[in-house]
C-alpha cells in the first residue's frame, strides 16, 4: 500500500526528467579512482570526530579540508565568493541554502564546518549515514508534524551554545532550475537565539558556465545510483555566495524571505507562487491526531 504524503510535507515537481542525458563523462578508469579515493576518505572519517585527540580549531580545519577532498573526488572544483564585507561570522550563526543534492552538505562543510539539519533517514543510509553521525545531524521527521517544535528547541540550544547550524529551508531537493520557497518554521530557532542567519548559495556549473542539474538528487535515483552518476562527471564547478549576514529580528517570516531573496539574488520573492506552510503551534496541536491515526502513518 502506497503512504500518502501530508499535506504539510515539502514536496518538489522536480524528477528523473531533470538529470542530464548527454552530460560529458570521464573514463572508466578515472570513476575506478575516485571511486577508490572516495571509499579511503569515509574510512578515515572516524578521526574526524574524535575531539579527544583533536583540539577544535584543527579538528574545523581537518573537516574543512576533508570536504574538499572528497569533493575533488567526486570531480568537483569548487570556488568562493565572500560578499559580506569584511565582517567577522559570530561564533552561533544560522546557515541557510537552497537544496539540490547530498553533496550540498559536503560543500557547505568545505566553506565552513557545521551541525546539519537533515531528514532523519539520512542517518540509516548504508555509505552516508556514518558520516552524517560524526557530523552531528539533528534529524527531522517532516511527516511528523508535532516533533517540529522539539527540533527548533535543539537548533536554538546548538545556536545558544556558539554552534554553526546549517538549514535547507525549502525541506526538498530541487534540480536547480527550479526551486521551492524558504519555510519558516526552523527560522524561529534563530529568532529566539537572537543570532544572525548567514544565507549561502550554492549553484553547480558546468565548464561553459551553464546551470548543470546533474549532481541534483531527485527523482527514483536512489543514493547508490546518484553517488555512481556523480562519479562519472566531468569538469563540474561549485560556486558559493556568501550573502551579507541578516540579523535575526522579531518575525521569523520576515527572516525567511530576507535570507531568501538573499540566497536568490533578487529583490523581491513571489511569495504566490510558493504556497510556504508554516504551521503555527495550534496547527502542531491539530495535527497529532492526523498524523497518529491516518492511514498514510499506520500502513
Amino acid at each position: 500500500m502506497t503512504a500518502t504524503v501530508p499535506y504539510w510535507v515539502p514536496t518538489s515537481p522536480c524528477g528523473d526528467g531533470c538529470l542530464p542525458t548527454d552530460a560529458p563523462g570521464v573514463s572508466s578508469i578515472t570513476v575506478m579512482a575516485r571511486g577508490i579515493m572516495v571509499g579511503a576518505a569515509l574510512v578515515t572519517a572516524p578521526v574526524l570526530s574524535a575531539g579527544w585527540l583533536l583540539p577544535r580549531t584543527w579538528r574545523t580545519e581537518m573537516q574543512r579540508g576533508y570536504s574538499r577532498a572528497l569533493l575533488r573526488c567526486l570531480g568537483m572544483k569548487l570556488t568562493v565568493d565572500d560578499q559580506r564585507l569584511g565582517r567577522a561570522e559570530p561564533a552561533g550563526v544560522m546557515v541557510v541554502a537552497g537544496h539540490v543534492s547530498w553533496t550540498d552538505v559536503l560543500v557547505a562543510s568545505a566553506v565552513a564546518p557545521a551541525n546539519f539539519v537533515a531528514r532523519a533517514d539520512l542517518l540509516d543510509w548504508a555509505v552516508l549515514g556514518g558520516l552524517a553521525r560524526r557530523m552531528r545531524v539533528v534529524p527531522i521527521e517532516r511527516a511528523r508534524l508535532r516533533e517540529l517544535p522539539g527540533t527548533v528547541d535543539v537548533v536554538r540550544e546548538r545556536l545558544q551554545r556558539g554552534v554553526r547550524v546549517m538549514v535547507f529551508p525549502e525541506g526538498t531537493t530541487w534540480c536547480g532550475r527550479a526551486y521551492g520557497g524558504f519555510r519558516p518554521a526552523m527560522f524561529q530557532a534563530a529568532v529566539d537565539a537572537e543570532c544572525p542567519v548567514q544565507p549561502m548559495a550554492i549553484r553547480y556549473e558546468n565548464a561553459d558556465g551553464s546551470l548543470c542539474t546533474g549532481p541534483c538528487f531527485v527523482g527514483t535515483e536512489t543514493i547508490g545510483q546518484s553517488i555512481r552518476r556523480i562519479l562519472r562527471q566531468k569538469n563540474v564547478e561549485v560556486k558559493v555566495r556568501l550573502a551579507p549576514l541578516e540579523e535575526a529580528g522579531e518575525c521569523r517570516v520576515d527572516l525567511a524571505q530576507r535570507c531568501e531573496r538573499a540566497v536568490r539574488g533578487v529583490e523581491t520573492i513571489d511569495l504566490a507562487a510558493h504556497d510556504i506552510f508554516d504551521p503555527a503551534p495550534e496547527l502542531v496541536t491539530q495535527a497529532v491526531g492526523q498524523i497518529d491515526t491516518s492511514p498514510a502513518m499506520t500502513a
